[in-house]
């Protein structure tokens, strides 16, 4: 079986963009489960559908064409055949796909595909549910975190970045009501697997955060970043 490693946490942790460091590293690919759920959100969303109709979300979902390729090693997100991987990426998508991934026919499609996926080749998989219900015979779990008030500051300075407005209490008051909708989901809630190793982030940089990731996968698996040398 090509190594798995599962990487859960809250929104706004990071794990997008650590993971995407820490798979480069290792000289593996990086599926982004997230992005996934916001193609399936957008996909709603442009049939006029709410996020409240699960039967409409679900009907939406299946119709749609969601797939994953990769471009020089980086994911590609799909929608019926159209890059959205830049128009997944707002507050509203997020939103939605927070929405959308509580119906249980939503997330069915999702995880059969992330499945597939894994078992083809060797992956880094980070969203809500990998160490969980996706991998749950992953050898590396790691559940990353960090506290409300530095998810919500990091959003806040990479909105800043991007040129839009940024309210820290409003990010913060969504940070929370997110992370509300994902722990008290029926359908698999976010939540650390028992055997995961637990990284709170908040009080370390970017660099450091991919580094003690790269610790954990030698620790449990000996494998190290490609290129690095053998002690």
């Amino acid at each position: 079986m090509p190594l798995t490693i599962a990487i859960d946490g809250p929104v706004g942790a990071g794990k997008s963009t650590v993971s995407d460091a820490a798979a480069e590293a290792l000289g593996i690919l990086h599926l982004d489960t997230g992005a996934m759920y916001r193609a399936a959100g957008l996909a709603a969303s442009r049939q006029g559908i709410s996020p409240d109709d699960e039967e409409g979300v679900a009907r939406a979902v299946r119709a749609a064409d969601i797939a994953v390729r990769y471009e020089n090693g980086r994911q590609v997100t799909m929608l019926n055949g159209e890059d959205v991987s830049t128009a997944i990426r707002t507050q509203e998508a997020g939103q939605m796909a927070s929405a959308v991934s509580r119906f249980a026919p939503v997330r069915r499609q999702m995880v059969k595909l992330q499945q597939q996926l894994a078992r083809t080749t060797a992956m880094l998989v980070d969203g809500r549910d990998i160490g969980t219900v996706v991998l749950p015979d992953a050898p590396v779990k790691i559940f990353l975190t960090a506290s409300p008030e530095a998810r919500a500051l990091r959003r806040q300075r990479e909105l800043i970045e991007k040129g839009q407005k940024a309210d820290f209490e409003t990010i913060l008051a969504e940070v929370n009501a997110r992370d509300d909708q994902d722990t008290h989901r029926e359908v698999d809630p976010l939540r650390q697997a028992e055997d995961a190793v637990v990284l709170d982030s908040s009080e370390m940089t970017f660099e450091e955060t991919v580094a003690a990731i790269l610790r954990i996968v030698f620790e449990k698996t000996g494998i190290r970043p490609v290129g690095e040398a053998k002690a």
